[in-house]
């Protein structure tokens, strides 16, 4: 998989991608980031990307113009399965969405600023708008990180057990059991007995269970879905 980032902050991605899992999908080729600074599209010698909104009131929008000339000359290097813009009033982004982004060659994410990105661009240019919940960012840059390592993580190799991430939160609409891991007793703490059993039949039916009594208390909108 190919991601471009566009961003007037290149650096607020410093350190993203270079730890854990997104790092290790990095070295082994199974993924490559580039970082694109929207700035180098501008076309004034001050670098401007930002202007008045027509028709007055507070705050900047992102011009056209800079967006267009860089998404033309990224598309000349490559086609893009999903030109995307991370803005609070997109698609909300969930579990689903992830997996069919894991599954793309080459995508290209635009991160906002300001009051947004001018209209046009949005309506003749983007293919998909995506919201990582209903609150606002001072920009898209934390969102595209959330989107690109939701997608990342599930590419085939970059997990070394791939299994792990088939039992995610929200994979089946369901919300993640309960984990426990050593010692079996803290300070009279327990873990439950049937992880303890071996009887691996058992243990699937109770983490099932777990899974579907905790989405009911959490998150019972996922089973109503």
């Amino acid at each position: 998989m190919h991601i471009d980032i566009v961003t007037i902050h290149p650096g607020l991605f410093a350190g993203a991608f270079e730890h854990s899992i997104l790092k290790r999908a990095v070295q082994a080729n199974l993924v490559s980031i580039n970082l694109i600074n929207l700035r180098d599209y501008a076309t004034d010698k001050h670098r401007s990307v930002d202007d008045y909104q027509y028709g007055g009131g507070a705050g900047m929008v992102m011009m056209i113009e800079p967006l267009v000339l860089c998404l033309e000359d990224l598309q000349q290097k490559r086609k893009y399965d999903e030109v995307i813009y991370l803005t609070p009033d997109g698609e909300l982004f969930n579990q689903s969405m992830a997996n069919q982004l894991s599954l793309k060659s080459n995508l290209i994410l635009f991160c906002g600023h300001y009051k947004g990105i001018d209209e046009r661009f949005r309506q003749h240019f983007i293919t998909k708008e995506i919201s990582i919940g209903d609150y606002v960012l001072s920009g898209g840059e934390p969102a595209a990180v959330v989107v690109c390592d939701a997608a990342i993580r599930l590419i085939p190799g970059v997990i070394n057990d791939e299994t792990s991430a088939l039992s995610d939160s929200f994979q089946d609409d369901l919300i993640s059991p309960p984990v426990y891991s050593r010692p079996a007793d803290f300070r009279g703490m327990k873990v439950p007995d049937v992880l303890l059993s071996g009887h691996e039949q058992n243990i699937t039916a109770w983490r099932y269970e777990q899974a579907v009594n905790r989405t009911k208390k959490r998150r019972p909108d996922l089973l109503n879905s």
